[in-house]
């Protein structure tokens, strides 16, 4: 019998070595495979476990309380006190307006007030209320009921003609139309100077030259244009000296940094668990490492789309359904150690397993 080739015997022997390792390697691929989909799955449910009892919302930002803040009368500004970013505190004069107009209309309304207090004094001294005219008219009717008088004895005796007999008898008459037309005229006069009831001791036209002067006196107030509460002065491009302000036109916006909430627009799907007092906290994307306490002050009335200036029409056709956003007001429980800008955007999250 021939010998075996040598080379023939390494391979089987090679083969055999190797057998072992296919076989112990087999075993691990399996394992890895199914290692794999179990660990996303255990992820997966730790994530949803982490879920559970809290709802987040990106949709937040910060807000606080502004106002935009006009002058109530017209004029040049002639003095700026505030500019952009200046704290102020309640009641600080921001701006002053040109007053030379309105204390001119001060002296007129001066001069309105003495005028109608010469009217009255020279009304209270005329004949027609004095009763001069009706004294005199009660002197001409005894005069010529005197002298008709007379003429009738006279004309009974045939000593007087009929035209003087008649004219006795129309002096009585023109006297007594007299005295009508100045008891007329005393009733007008003392209408002219009667006092009103709305305000009683003073005459009209003296109440109405006072009000004038008031009203002067409220828009000469006016020029000066004070802060309503404390706050950070914004948009002030418009604040300038010799700017010419109209009324109820707004020159800059005050913001009070006291009012600081943030207003976070939740899906309708979340507000279920969802009650004013729950445990809530925000995080800042301009701070990432600030985090503020906070709770739910107050869930609003209606969703966005029922404020906004064009609210959706679903009765139309062509309808898609879309989840809608709720405003909820955070107010936050401590202070902030870093400047809080209102439209900052904020991540929040409201533990809804917690109760008020």
């Amino acid at each position: 019998m021939a010998e075996a080739d040598p080379q023939i015997s390494q391979e089987n022997a090679d083969v055999q070595a190797a057998a072992p390792q296919k076989r112990s390697i087999r075993p691990l691929r399996i394992a890895l495979m199914l290692a794999l989909p179990l660990a996303i799955l255990v992820a997966g449910v730790f994530y949803w476990l982490g879920l559970q009892g809290k709802v987040t919302t990106d949709n937040a930002y910060v807000k606080q309380d502004m106002v935009a803040v006009s002058s109530e009368v017209g004029g040049k500004i002639v003095d700026v006190l505030a500019h952009e970013g200046d704290m102020v505190g309640a009641g600080d004069v921001l701006f002053r307006i040109d007053s030379e107009p309105y204390q001119l209309q001060i002296a007129q309304a001066d001069a309105a007030i003495a005028t109608a207090q010469a009217n009255v004094t020279a009304m209270e001294n005329d004949t027609d209320l004095t009763g001069v005219d009706i004294a005199a008219a009660r002197e001409d009717i005894a005069f010529a009921r005197s002298k008709l008088e007379r003429q009738q004895a006279l004309w009974e005796r045939g000593f007087t003609t009929r035209a003087d007999y008649d004219a006795a008898t129309h002096a009585v008459a023109q006297a007594e139309e007299a005295m009508r037309q100045a008891q007329a005229r005393q009733t007008e006069a003392r209408a002219r100077l009667a006092r009103g009831a709305a305000v009683p001791g003073t005459d009209p036209r003296i109440a109405a030259a006072q009000a004038q002067r008031a009203s002067a006196e409220l828009n000469m107030r006016r020029t000066e244009v004070h802060a309503p509460f404390a706050g950070r002065v914004a948009q002030a491009d418009r604040l300038q000296a010799g700017q010419q302000v109209l009324p109820n036109l707004p020159v800059l916006t005050l913001i009070s940094e006291d009012s600081t909430y943030v207003e976070a627009n939740f899906k309708e799907t979340d507000l279920a668990q969802m009650a004013p007092g729950q445990r809530a906290e925000v995080r800042f994307d301009a701070y990432p490492d600030l985090v503020l306490r906070g709770h739910v002050a107050s869930i609003g009335a209606g969703t966005g789309s029922e404020f906004s200036v064009l609210p959706a029409q679903n009765a139309s056709g062509n309808w898609v359904k879309v989840t809608q956003r709720v405003p909820v007001r955070i107010a936050l429980d401590e202070a902030s150690p870093r400047a809080l800008i209102a439209g900052l955007s904020t991540h929040v999250t409201i533990y809804t397993e917690e109760g008020e």
